[in-house]
């Protein structure tokens, strides 16, 4: 682990537990390893991303802390708490290719499913939950699609449309598991800027995310990601050419384009 970049925050040494803390968390399929002993805590509210190469381990590292795949060991704590006490305040978006955009439901109906965790098994939707669908819409620019069925969305509306669930759900925490794969400049634009708002509201906002270029620019704080834990921290202090090179073995020759352009970011920030 890079030592200077992941450096205990002041929040860290108060008494208050971290918002997140992930403890030497490991997963493996059958006996091969894809997750290893990562260990890091996020302590305060902000736009944080996990980051790495294809097949790293990024999306089941999130998953892991969701309990949608079982760890081998270690442990996910929210403020000190597990899963099972705190699910209704930990909010979800999936990848896209893991919905069935074919099954005959519309926009509306699957942003209330954000509601359903507050309402318990047995109360359905009503006045309260639909206005809070709506303006879950709202805030994503999709307001005027809620009759539409969600196969007839682009992937960018598709995208939006699972992240005004979240808002709906009105969580804590917010885990999106590569919100922008597949989505054009515009849209990925408009999805950070709702991300922001939420890092604004006091939100804690996790992030499966690729590309370094708007890493670099939206994300106060990540974690690169191989397999193990190569370094976190401060967005500026991590993305480095070293730490890129570490954590992207075998494409040398992008990851140096690349730190060039972090660093003159963080130059000019």
């Amino acid at each position: 682990m890079n030592a200077a970049a992941s450096g205990p925050s002041p929040a860290s040494s108060s008494a208050r537990p971290p918002l997140v803390d992930f403890h030497d968390v490991t997963v493996a399929y059958g006996r091969r390893p894809v997750v290893w002993n990562v260990d890091f805590e996020i302590d305060e509210p902000c736009l944080f991303g996990i980051i790495g190469p294809n097949g790293a381990g990024k999306s089941t590292l999130l998953k892991a802390a969701l309990g949608l795949v079982p760890t081998v060991g270690g442990s996910v704590r929210f403020g000190g708490r597990p899963l099972r006490e705190v699910r209704s305040r930990v909010g979800y978006v999936p990848q896209r290719e893991t919905v069935d955009w074919d099954f005959p439901v519309n926009v509306m109906d699957v942003v209330l499913m954000g509601t359903y965790a507050r309402l318990g098994w047995f109360r359905r939707p009503g006045a309260r939950e639909r206005e809070l669908a709506r303006a879950s819409l709202d805030r994503v620019g999709l307001a005027d699609l809620a009759d539409r069925q969600i196969g007839r969305l682009s992937g960018g509306q598709q995208q939006r449309v699972f992240l005004a669930r979240a808002l709906a759900q009105e969580a804590d925490i917010y885990f999106l598991d590569e919100p922008m794969a597949g989505v054009d400049m515009r849209s990925q634009e408009g999805i950070f800027r709702v991300l922001a708002d939420l890092r604004a509201a006091g939100r804690l906002v996790i992030v499966v995310h690729h590309d370094l270029r708007t890493a670099a620019e939206w994300f106060d704080r990540v974690a690169l990601i191989d397999m193990r834990l190569v370094a976190t921290g401060p967005t500026a202090a991590v993305l480095t050419p070293e730490n890129l090179r570490r954590t992207y073995a075998g494409h040398i020759e992008v990851l140096e384009e690349l730190g060039r352009a972090v660093a003159a970011r963080g130059r000019t920030s």
